[in-house]
């Protein structure tokens, strides 16, 4: 089975993402699901697979692409999934940091979770890196490992475990993307942020939310170079575990009883 192809970012976040999930998951929900890229890969190895998505056009991507492996749905968790319903994992992968109120949305979704169950989530990690690349998709936040840390125990986690990823090509291509973004910002006549949020209403920051996860898709016929190309610094990422620009956040739901 051919596989959606994942930008070079998402190749060193899968890295942490995959060593850390069993290699036979239950019934899994993804949050944000985006193109399906990553949920495709999640989808082959679970027993079933939900992915939520609020963007027509990334959702109508990732039906397509997992039209034989699990189920995509248009909107809003928890307003598109069946009263009573729960997962055995719940991930979601950047996407806390566009919400607003983290820790609310935290809390509901891990109202899906059986108890035991496990969450998987990825954010843009160290406010201080806050910059034009974050502000350019809607970003609220970064996130400092314990500051994470707190906000998952918080909504009701345990057994939390946190891994840096993107050491060497993730600050490469974050600085990329912050000259980028800096363009993008002044086009639009937004402020430019340095290290901090900008303020911006939340109108603005909804629009750009939405089309975050259409930025920088790679196509098909580049899939196996960009795996190919990320290899080695896939390798130098797992050799400093404690440095990078994203953190992926693995913990649990106390078990019943």
């Amino acid at each position: 089975m051919t596989l959606p192809p994942l930008t070079a970012n998402a190749w060193l976040r899968w890295d942490v993402v995959s060593r850390a999930l069993p290699d036979r998951l239950g019934d899994v929900l993804e949050i944000g699901c985006g193109q399906g890229a990553v949920g495709a890969r999640i989808a082959a190895r679970s027993a079933a697979y939900l992915g939520v998505e609020p963007d027509a056009a990334s959702c109508a991507v990732a039906r397509e692409r997992l039209a034989r492996l699990g189920e995509v749905r248009q909107g809003l968790v928890p307003d598109v999934i069946e009263p009573g319903r729960r997962f055995d994992l719940v991930c979601s992968f950047e996407v806390i940091e566009h919400v607003q109120d983290d820790l609310a949305a935290l809390r509901g979704w891990l109202t899906l979770l059986r108890p035991g169950g496990h969450a998987v989530l990825s954010a843009p990690a160290f406010a201080s890196r806050y910059g034009p690349s974050d502000a350019m998709v809607g970003h609220y936040r970064r996130y400092d490992p314990p500051a994470l840390q707190q906000l998952l125990e918080q909504a009701g986690l345990v057994d939390v475990r946190l891994v840096l990823y993107g050491a060497g090509l993730g600050v490469a291509l974050e600085r990329a993307r912050d000259v980028l973004g800096a363009r993008r910002l002044r086009a639009a006549g937004l402020p430019v942020p340095h290290g901090a949020p900008v303020e911006l209403e939340p109108e603005v920051m909804a629009r750009l939310s939405a089309g975050s996860g259409r930025l920088f898709q790679p196509p098909p016929v580049a899939a196996r170079a960009l795996e190919l190309t990320t290899a080695p610094f896939r390798w130098y990422q797992r050799t400093a575990p404690d440095r990078g620009t994203g953190v992926v956040a693995m913990a649990r739901t106390p078990a019943a009883g």
